[in-house]
């Protein structure tokens, strides 16, 4: 029996990480449900982008406030998880506080988990009093209702009881180690904790040993299922920054991808030597996709998907979003937002029909993201540039252009009087390339 504290703790460990290994699992295959795209050019400057972006946080400190207090999250959340290391092999042996035989060093260590624990507590509490009390506008939009919104508060009341039992752990603990109490030989240094051994004076080692143990397999436990919930959740992106920054866009923000299809023809149309009537050489039909464009997000490339998964709905793409910022309805969050969820709802599709999907009448375009928002889009690149994490919305926005366009001539009448006036007048005007100098006659 004096084992079974053990052999309970790897049951909870095994179960914990093949869940999170069979959620892994599925989010890899739906983000692989994209199209394939060549993203091994300058290896040396993506690992750059890495390490700058989603390590360094360059691009969370352009906002400082916001930016100060995520840093310190980002650092506690990172540092504080090697203590679950010692708390892993604690529960696996049987020992207790099994690195504390590294003395001063183990001292500091304990004592820089209690500075951040307590410095992610107060920034946590400082999250929660923007999204509900100041209410942010970036936080309040309409695609920030609902389960969004309930996401967003419940990992910060995760976070909050997290802190609370490490402190309250190591708080007991420090007065057993007072008391002199077996098993509990004195380690590490409290700078936060010890001030709760008022709440502590007058309790008995038996009572004291409950809350320390009590604590300690709710932080534990409290930790396996936050890593699980990250899949259900906007905070995948603890995960995904990583390689979503590494794979981010490296080519100007204002270049634009052309069709390989279109270039050849346009190529060939400009070449005297090419008689237009000709067939195509062997092969090169191959060239041409069975669609332009994207509709659904099986026709968006990897790195779309990847984009998506990311997204922290933070709303500085939306915030900073001219078109939004205009009244319109596109909100580049919401793109992502919607290209997720969709995604979610193919791979469950695939999921209920044993590994296949079968057409369930929906699609990304029309039943999540509207035309309107599509063509309320300015293509300035502001929600890419705005981006913490290197997402780029503006490159759903035109493929979905795309396919408008291409597949079904749907664009709005403006532009497709532009192009009509481009293709029978070489020039964007209604006027004959004869008259095109009349003005200076006037």
């Amino acid at each position: 029996m004096s084992f079974l504290p053990q052999i309970i703790f790897a049951i909870a460990l095994v179960i914990g990480i093949g869940y999170f290994a069979n959620n892994v699992r599925k989010l890899w295959r739906n983000i692989k449900l994209g199209r394939d795209v060549d993203v091994s050019d300058d290896k040396p400057q993506r690992w750059r982008n890495m390490a700058r972006i989603a390590l360094g946080q360059s691009k969370m400190v352009k906002r400082p406030i916001a930016g100060f207090l995520h840093i310190i999250v980002y650092v506690g959340f990172v540092v504080i998880n090697i203590e679950v290391l010692e708390i892993i092999i604690d529960g696996l042996t049987g020992e207790h506080r099994i690195f504390s035989g590294a003395g001063q060093i183990y001292d500091i260590l304990i004592g820089s988990f209690e500075l951040l624990a307590f410095g992610v507590l107060v920034s946590v509490i400082i999250f929660l009093i923007r999204r509900n009390i100041i209410k942010l506008k970036r936080f309040m939009a309409r695609e920030m209702t609902g389960w969004p919104k309930n996401d967003a508060n419940i990992i910060l009341y995760f976070e909050v009881v997290l802190m609370c039992l490490f402190l309250i752990m190591n708080g007991a603990d420090l007065q057993l180690q007072l008391n002199g109490a077996e098993g509990y030989h004195t380690a590490g240094s409290f700078p936060i904790s010890q001030w709760l051994l008022p709440l502590f004076d007058g309790l008995s080692n038996a009572t004291l040993i409950i809350i320390e143990r009590t604590a300690w397999w709710l932080h534990i436990l409290g930790i396996i299922i936050f890593l699980n919930y990250l899949y259900f959740s906007k905070h995948l992106h603890i995960l995904l920054a990583f390689p979503n920054t590494y794979y981010g866009k490296l080519n100007l923000k204002g270049q634009f991808d052309n069709l390989e299809a279109v270039t050849n023809e346009v190529k060939m149309m400009m070449d005297p030597n090419v008689d237009p009537f000709a067939a195509a050489p062997e092969g090169e039909d191959d060239a041409v996709p069975a669609k332009f464009g994207a509709s659904d997000v099986q026709d968006l490339s990897w790195v779309n998907l990847l984009n998506a998964y990311t997204c922290t709905e933070c709303g500085r793409c939306t915030s900073e979003c001219p078109a939004n910022m205009t009244g319109k309805k596109l909100s580049p969050r919401k793109i992502m937002m919607d290209t997720r969820d969709r995604l979610e709802e193919v791979g469950k599709n695939i999921d209920a029909n044993k590994g296949e999907f079968k057409d369930d009448g929906k699609q990304l375009l029309g039943d999540y993201i509207l035309k309107e928002e599509l063509w309320a889009c300015t293509s300035c690149n502001a929600c890419v540039e705005a981006c913490p994490v290197s997402i780029d919305p503006l490159n759903i926005i035109m493929q979905m252009r795309q396919y408008l366009v291409m597949e079904q001539s749907a664009a709005p009448m403006e532009l497709n009087n532009m192009m009509g006036n481009i293709e029978n007048n070489g020039a964007p005007w209604p006027y004959n390339q004869m008259d095109r100098l009349n003005w200076k006659n006037e």
